[in-house]
């Protein structure tokens, strides 16, 4: 794909949805890690499910640590990998309270410092909770970067490294909820819908049906 084909490929997806937001649900930056750490090998659809029970009793690093790991785990125990990321969050929230003032930082090293924070999930925080151009390659931005052309890459760093490059910087803010969107429910795994996609004439997939 070369430079003219991108910026359509972006101009045709900001047309489509000019606002794209996280289909994740929270009210605050502290919400927002919380739920990125949940969302681990689940669904958004999951973590929704236990977060509208959860943050109603316990939506702050202090009411979330005074829960305790077994009160945090009967919130969340419909989520895969549950007793793993309730250990994670208490000890996130511990040093959000001892290092940061209950803040979450809007620094990538502090982010990252946090227990079950890598850089994928320091990315989604900076970008949606702190507006920063970042790009947190998941499987679909993965997917969806090789096999239209737009950033080839054998590892999601080096596709995260690319897209960074390649696209157009008005598009940076916005461009990770786009390509999450489109992998998610267009540029599908399996079976991609090549029939009802936007960009279909932009995109280099060899098998796409046209």
């Amino acid at each position: 794909m070369n430079k003219d084909s991108r910026r359509e490929f972006f101009e045709r997806l900001r047309a489509h949805n000019p606002e794209p937001r996280t289909e994740l649900e929270y009210s605050s930056p502290f919400e927002l890690l919380v739920a990125v750490v949940l969302s681990a090998q689940a669904t958004d659809v999951g973590v929704n499910k236990a977060t509208r029970k959860l943050y109603p009793i316990a939506n702050t690093p202090s009411a979330i640590y005074a829960l305790g790991q077994a009160g945090l785990e009967s919130h969340i125990a419909t989520i895969g990998l549950f007793r793993s990321k309730a250990k994670h969050v208490i000890e996130l929230c511990r040093m959000l309270l001892e290092e940061h003032d209950g803040q979450v930082p809007a620094d990538r090293a502090a982010l990252e410092a946090l227990p079950g924070v890598g850089r994928k999930t320091a990315n989604v925080v900076l970008n949606t909770a702190f507006g920063q151009p970042t790009m947190a390659v998941d499987t679909h931005i993965f997917r969806v970067a090789n096999r239209t052309g737009l950033a080839p890459g054998k590892d999601v760093r080096a596709v995260e490294d690319k897209l960074m490059k390649v696209i157009p910087r008005e598009f940076l803010l916005d461009a990770h909820h786009w390509l999450i969107l489109h992998g998610r429910y267009v540029c599908k795994a399996r079976k991609p819908e090549c029939m009802r996609c936007i960009v279909n004439d932009l995109c280099d997939y060899k098998a796409k049906a046209i």
